[in-house]
């Protein structure tokens, strides 16, 4: 009894404490709704690994697909960006309604949660309405012929079909999935010709449901398929409802008659699709189109031959148009009647095709995976006896799992890829005459390409232990500065030699190995005079180095693991930022700490960079939001939301119009610089 008393008194204690800490919070949370907002310019990335994730709109101007948890509406001549924000998640599926008014999208969530979906108004391009109830994660949708309905039906963790008045923006029924003793349902069709009508298949499931919208029921009927156990991932309907063809996993298309609710036919026979069916869709002559998992894009044709008895049997033919693109196909959408079609990879790749020759072109690229960092080129002139940076907004580099690529800002085309093949680029940096781009990999290589052809320079071999993890280079282009996962930062000098038969050649040599970090350093910055660089490391040490002397003038300690350092313009301080969330001043002359900001409520930060003229800079990191600072005043500005991962690298363009962020999922954000 004592004790209960004794912790009451310290729980009534704490209480006022508490309650300011919840009224701070609420006014944080208060003050974030008042900053200005970001405004998107433009997006380079597509999810590539969402089947079906890439749609053609009816008016044949637009196409829709998704990156993260935003939703872009792009036009295909112009090239112009429309961005739909609502989902706080990744979105899992996107559909269109047959009419072009609305769009479907939905997500997936953390487990235990519930995961939304959202119809658009493709006119207005805003919510139209906003259903919940399927937990973790949406695997289809599908809208009926007039607009009228639209059915879900959720993930492995869900299990469930439910069905959607558009009018009444609400449920009318729902009902599980599949049977008990059948596995998941992975895909979902709808009728062409009734509202009332639409199909679900999946793991040794293929069900036809019949709509009683008052009584409120959905009715399924099971198709037995006999002997023949298939994995159904993909789907499509004739317009006369006859005839519906499954592709699956094994690599074949499965015929069943919707008339008799019977098994008809399989093919093809011999030479089946190399890692299974992933995406299929007819075209009005009665063939189909068939992408597979290795890349393969095919027509078939369905032809009746006869078969004993009298009977009639379909069978399926390949036919000779075929193409192999790079990756697994993940989506194919029709472009009006299907004179056109495009194609998706999961390397997010967007291919056009022309159905008479069936020729392609390569439409939109972006990365597939994580990408570690970006850079500006920069020049570097002598004005008035000071160092003066220059550059460009329309060009800048990233750098992710096997290559470099160089994209132009105004039209967000790829310029330039360089690949490595198996390797990983940790850091990027240009040189400041624009004679090559330098940059760091995992094999521990310090490789230097020709920003023209992408053709290599030269290389430097075994740099470091454990792989470059950071690199830049002076402005006089005769150093290049490197850190490594061991710790050690490493200074090259480089020289440019004429042999004999007149080529170019290039001499490396270690000037000074520097070894005082004990972890992997994240982050290198020179100054403009090229007399100091400063080194953060994941050791939670930030060091100012001599680079005529290579001594330490100065060190900073932080409980943080260091993930990125910048020189105010001045270069009497440095500001610093890592996983404690912290946004830290330093003062060069005697290394210590002037000022602490908060710089994130959740996760570390881990890009940061400055303006030119000293005035503002702006941080990114594992809370998905960019935010502009204010340096003097320490204050936020203005804040972007859009990334749904979280993000690696921020850089502010040279000319100030400009920032560009990367993030987790291969996601490029261009937004307008306020300033």
């Amino acid at each position: 009894k004592l004790l209960y008393i004794k912790k009451s008194r310290i729980l009534l204690s704490t209480f006022p404490s508490f309650a300011r800490e919840q009224r701070k919070m609420a006014h944080e949370e208060q003050e974030d709704v008042d900053f200005q907002q970001l405004e998107v310019q433009s997006i380079i990335g597509f999810n590539g690994s969402v089947l079906g994730g890439l749609n053609i709109h009816p008016d044949k101007q637009h196409q829709i697909y998704s990156i993260g948890s935003t939703l872009v509406v792009e036009d295909l001549q112009s090239r112009k960006q429309e961005f739909l924000h609502g989902h706080h998640s990744d979105i899992a599926c996107i559909t269109i309604s047959r009419s072009g008014r609305f769009i479907a999208s939905g997500q997936i969530t953390h487990m235990g949660f519930k995961a939304d979906i959202i119809v658009w108004d493709f006119n207005t391009r805003t919510e139209f309405a906003r259903f919940v109830l399927h937990k973790v994660k949406i695997q289809g949708l599908a809208f009926s012929p007039n607009d009228k309905f639209l059915v879900s039906l959720g993930g492995q963790d869900d299990g469930s079909v439910v069905v959607w008045s558009l009018d009444k923006k609400e449920a009318i029924c729902g009902s599980p999935a599949q049977s008990k003793s059948s596995g998941n349902t992975m895909c979902l069709t709808y009728s062409n010709n009734t509202d009332y009508l639409f199909v679900t298949a999946g793991d040794n499931n293929l069900r036809v449901w019949e709509l009683d919208v008052e009584n409120r029921k959905v009715r399924p009927t099971d198709v037995g398929t006999g002997q023949t156990k298939r994995i159904i991932t993909c789907m499509s309907l004739t317009l006369d409802d006859k005839t519906l063809y499954c592709g699956t996993t094994t690599g074949d298309v499965l015929g069943i008659n919707m008339e008799s609710r019977l098994f008809q036919h399989i093919g093809p026979e011999k030479e089946k699709f190399s890692l299974g069916v992933t995406a299929i869709a007819l075209l009005e002559t009665g063939e189909f189109l068939i992408g597979a998992g290795d890349g393969t894009v095919q027509i078939m044709r369905a032809s009746e031959q006869a078969a004993p008895g009298g009977k009639k049997a379909l069978k399926f033919v390949k036919t000779k148009k075929q193409q192999k693109l790079e990756s697994g196909v993940t989506s194919i959408s029709l472009r009006g009647r299907g004179h056109e079609f495009f194609v998706a990879t999961e390397k997010s790749q967007i291919y056009k095709f022309n159905l008479a020759d069936f020729s392609h072109t390569l439409v939109n690229t972006c990365h597939y995976s994580a990408i570690n960092d970006i850079a500006f080129p920069l020049l570097c002139e002598n004005v008035d006896g000071k160092n003066r940076m220059f550059g460009t907004s329309d060009l800048f580099a990233t750098c992710s799992y096997q290559d470099i690529r160089v994209w132009h800002t105004p039209s967000q085309k790829e310029l330039l890829r360089i690949t490595v093949p198996n390797m990983t680029c940790f850091a990027i940096d240009f040189l400041r005459d624009g004679s090559g781009i330098v940059s760091g990999w995992d094999d521990s290589k310090i490789r230097v390409f020709f920003p023209e052809t992408g053709r290599l320079m030269y290389a430097i071999n075994d740099a470091h232990k454990k792989g470059v993890t950071a690199i830049t280079a002076t402005s006089d282009c005769s150093r290049i500065i490197s850190g490594g996962g061991e710790g050690h930062v490493r200074v090259w000098r480089v020289e440019e030699r004429i042999a004999k038969s007149g080529q170019k050649t290039f001499v490396t040599e270690l000037e000074e190995a520097l070894k005082e970090h004990a972890n992997a350093v994240s982050c290198i910055r020179v100054s403009k005079d090229n007399t100091q660089c400063v080194s953060a490391s994941s050791d939670g040490s930030c060091i100012v180095w001599d680079l005529r002397s290579f001594r330490r003038k100065q060190i900073m300690f932080a409980n943080t693991l260091f993930r990125c350092v910048c020189f105010e313009p001045e270069e009497c301080q440095v500001i610093t930022s890592g996983t404690d969330r912290k946004i830290c001043y330093w003062e060069l002359y005697d290394g210590t700490l002037i000022r602490e900001l908060d710089g994130s409520r959740s996760g570390s930060v881990n890009g940061m960079d400055i303006s030119l003229d000293g005035q503002y800079y702006v941080t990114a990191g594992d809370d998905k939001i960019v935010k502009v600072w204010r340096y003097a005043e320490g204050d936020v500005t203005h804040v972007g939301q859009g990334h749904s991962s979280p993000i690696m690298r921020a850089k502010i363009c040279p000319n100030n119009r400009l920032i560009v962020t990367v993030s987790d999922d291969g996601g490029i954000f261009v937004w307008k610089f306020p300033y």
